[in-house]
């Protein structure tokens, strides 16, 4: 399919940028039936594009943990490599989910969250281990079991957290990272950045189908990197924190084919693409075939050593890259945006 001429890559760079949705909704109906392009129900191949995390606090430089990537431009040129990817398969692609990052001032991940032995607020972009909370080297800020904590005990959350970070070291996957405030709920860095919204609404439109958009993240006692569960379930003595995006799952699952982006590659895109090839192989053995990953419209977090030029406190891209490198190897196919898409799984 063209691209539309209103589209402008710049766009993807622009912090206040967002659709007109009239007037993107005329420009649609007019694309559809110059194009005769059929509605979406009809397809007899289905494609879910599974969008995840693209919002402005990730996307955008003036965004609290924008994913620049090695380059500095990563998640700037991700954003319009996706959009006019959206457009060249508008005919395509069948049905989109969006998950957008939603927190609270205070959760597990904040700086906020704790203070160190002297009782010092603690500072972003640093990990913590299990064995440091253990040893009373950090603790939850006073004041916050007054509202996580049952009946206010210090205690109880004291050991949660402690709990929590055996939890997420047990799994292998990460050890508690401090992430600065972002994606925060009611703020603009929540939303999603204007180009993404732009297309993805341009595709509701002319294919007759709506986006579906679901939240995750908002429980302040676990993170959910991944878009279909949180990365702990449970307290230490039995209590939910999060559960299973079951519906999600099954939609994507119901597809011949999911296609998934976002940011970043390192974190969010990982997690989520770990569960969903767990989930797609417990239903077939096979399952990972119908996993598409746009590998070039997504980026790693590296974040910038301040004092020292060129060099990174941390720098996720290896990590990534070996996780692709699995999911290729388990059958997930590797796709560059630019590329045909596949005719079939």
């Amino acid at each position: 399919m063209p691209i539309p001429d209103r589209y402008r890559s710049e766009h993807a760079a622009e912090w206040s940028y967002r659709p007109h949705a009239a007037e993107l909704a005329a420009l649609a109906g007019d694309w559809r039936h110059r194009h005769r392009i059929r509605p979406a129900a009809t397809d007899d191949f289905r494609i879910h594009l599974l969008l995840v995390d693209l919002q402005r606090d990730f996307c955008l430089p003036e965004g609290s943990l924008y994913v620049g990537g090695r380059s500095g431009r990563g998640a700037l040129d991700d954003s319009d490599r996706l959009a006019r990817f959206l457009y060249r398969n508008l005919d395509r692609i069948s049905e989109i989910s969006a998950t957008l990052d939603t927190h609270q001032p205070y959760q597990i991940f904040s700086p906020e969250f704790w203070v160190d032995r002297e009782g010092a607020p603690l500072t972003a972009h640093r990990e913590l281990s299990a064995a440091e909370v253990r040893a009373g080297e950090v603790r939850p800020a006073p004041g916050l079991a007054s509202w996580l904590a049952p009946n206010g005990d210090d205690g109880w959350l004291e050991r949660q957290a402690l709990a929590y970070c055996e939890a997420l070291e047990a799994t292998g996957r990460y050890r508690l990272y401090l992430w600065p405030p972002h994606c925060l709920l009611g703020g603009e860095g929540h939303c999603l950045v204007g180009v993404v919204e732009e297309a993805m609404l341009f595709h509701a439109w002319t294919r007759q189908v709506p986006p579906r958009l679901q939240t995750k993240g908002s429980n302040p006692l676990t993170e959910s990197y991944s878009a279909l569960g949180p990365e702990v379930a449970e307290t230490f003595d039995g209590r939910p924190l999060g559960r299973r995006k079951t519906a999600l799952i099954a939609r994507l699952l119901a597809a011949d084919a999911i296609v998934v982006s976002g940011q970043a590659a390192s974190h969010c895109v990982k997690s989520t693409v770990e569960d969903l090839l767990a989930e797609a192989l417990a239903v077939d053995p096979s399952g990972a075939r119908k996993i598409w990953l746009l590998t070039d419209c997504m980026s790693s977090v590296a974040v910038p050593d301040p004092d020292r030029a060129g060099e990174y406190r941390f720098d996720f891209t290896p990590e990534a890259e070996a996780a692709f490198a699995r999911f290729e190897a388990a059958g997930c196919r590797l796709l560059r945006s630019t590329e045909p898409l596949p005719d079939g799984a």
